[in-house]
């Protein structure tokens, strides 16, 4: 297999030093958990290769120098930067190496050096804010590898696909003004961090381009091929990417002690394959994952490897359909984004 149709694996053992201390969700174990199942059962037509860490000036085209200095600050200190964020000696480093994947497995990808990508990185990033660190995430890594594509790639649209369980909340600030990165995001609705509400469509010239589709609890894998399939789809054949990045949470796994969706590793395949074939169908096939949630190793792991299967060429299983549950919530999210978009 040449290495133009290789998937790219990123990830770099300094992202196992930050450590947010004993019982913390997001602990080193997962990323230690996702590398020990692809090593075990590894997967054809992959590579590995280590990222490099993301330069200041590549973080700071997505948050604010104030915020980037208290960062650049505490390395080498144990100090919590927010109530579900501790840094320890080592996380600042860890935080650059992170975002330094994502764009690094997005300049692999357009440049056509992989088929696609997966950045397997700590600590996530969906939730920091422009100016604070939220909810496990320092750095924005899909924001900062997203901005890196349009200012210094030449991408001139980049869809966001976000379906870790909670919703995306910095990723959205930092983009719903623009129309040139459209926002889509699945999660469970009441739930961490309380944003992300049906009507939250954008502002300004980005009015339309945040697409929430807010779920309740108990969604399975037939509930989410459904919302893939009847608002992501029409949507991206709309908007026509040149790019598309996913915040590839695993905590809708059903067995995910932070959530309270019911997905099966079958189920994320089946997501993986969806986004697979918008970027094949609008933007030559460029796409790139970015780890974000996922707390029960086995389903963390189990998922990972059926993603990264499927972004070698496997076919998922067939998706079972929606509940009825699920049926309903999706025809009120058709309704309201068909004020933006042809749905139906």
């Amino acid at each position: 297999m040449s290495i133009d149709r290789e998937t790219l694996l990123l990830s770099e053992d300094a992202m196992l030093a930050h450590d947010q201390g004993r019982g913390h969700p997001e602990s080193p174990a997962r990323l230690r958990a996702i590398r020990e199942r692809l090593a075990a059962r590894p997967v054809a037509g992959t590579r590995w290769q280590t990222p490099r860490p993301a330069a200041r000036a590549q973080v700071a085209r997505v948050h604010s120098e104030a915020y980037i200095a208290v960062v650049d600050r505490v390395r080498g200190q144990t100090v919590r930067l927010d109530d579900d964020v501790t840094m320890s000696p080592a996380s600042t480093d860890a935080s650059y190496l992170a975002a330094g994947a994502a764009i690094d497995a997005v300049e692999a990808v357009v440049s056509g050096a992989a088929r696609n990508a997966f950045a397997l990185v700590r600590p996530p990033g969906h939730h920091a804010e422009v100016d604070r660190a939220m909810g496990f995430c320092v750095f924005g890594n899909v924001a900062v590898a997203a901005e890196h594509a349009r200012q210094v790639l030449g991408v001139q649209r980049v869809l966001v696909v976000d379906w870790d369980v909670h919703h995306g909340n910095g990723t959205q600030h930092i983009f719903e003004a623009r129309d040139d990165v459209l926002v889509f995001n699945t999660h469970q609705s009441p739930h961490y961090p309380g944003t992300g509400g049906l009507l939250e469509q954008g502002r300004g010239a980005g009015l339309g381009y945040t697409v929430n589709v807010p779920l309740p609890a108990g969604m399975g894998d037939g509930d989410y091929a459904a919302v893939f399939r009847e608002v992501l789809r029409p949507v991206a054949a709309a908007f026509r990417p040149d790019l598309v990045l996913v915040s590839a949470g695993f905590d809708a796994h059903r067995d995910d002690p932070l959530g309270g969706m019911a997905l099966s590793a079958d189920g994320f395949a089946g997501l993986c394959a969806a986004v697979r074939e918008v970027a094949e169908e609008t933007a030559d096939g460029k796409l790139v994952l970015v780890l974000e949630g996922g707390y029960d190793l086995e389903g963390l792991a189990s998922s990972v490897h059926a993603c990264v299967e499927v972004l070698t060429g496997s076919t998922p299983p067939r998706a079972p359909a929606a509940s009825p549950a699920g049926e309903a919530t999706l025809r009120r999210a058709v309704a309201q984004h068909a004020r933006h978009w042809k749905l139906g």
